[in-house]
């Protein structure tokens, strides 16, 4: 599958059914050259003016499924949450 195959998916939480959003980042282990993570940008805040929450990052291994269109993971979107890189520091 090529990357962007990858991120034209929706990533879909079995565990309650959530939408987490489309793929925007794989993290790979380069002497593998197998992926570790995919990572999901978070939701946008208050009409996507004041940026967006935290990404994101789902092991591989809570992958379950990988769909025409859609990615079904199995792990808990609070326990998946980290931090977005600041771009802009004042």
């Amino acid at each position: 599958m090529k990357y962007t195959e990858l991120r034209c998916k929706e990533v879909i939480c079995v565990a309650d059914g959530r939408r987490l959003g489309f793929v925007e980042d794989v993290q790979i282990d380069i002497p593998d050259g197998c992926i570790q993570t995919i990572i999901v940008p978070g939701p946008c805040r208050i009409l996507g003016l004041f940026g967006r929450r935290e990404d994101y990052c789902i092991p591989w291994n809570c992958i379950r499924r990988i769909g025409p269109d859609i990615i079904l993971v199995e792990a808990k979107p609070d326990d998946c949450r980290v931090p977005r890189h600041k771009l802009w520091s004042f």
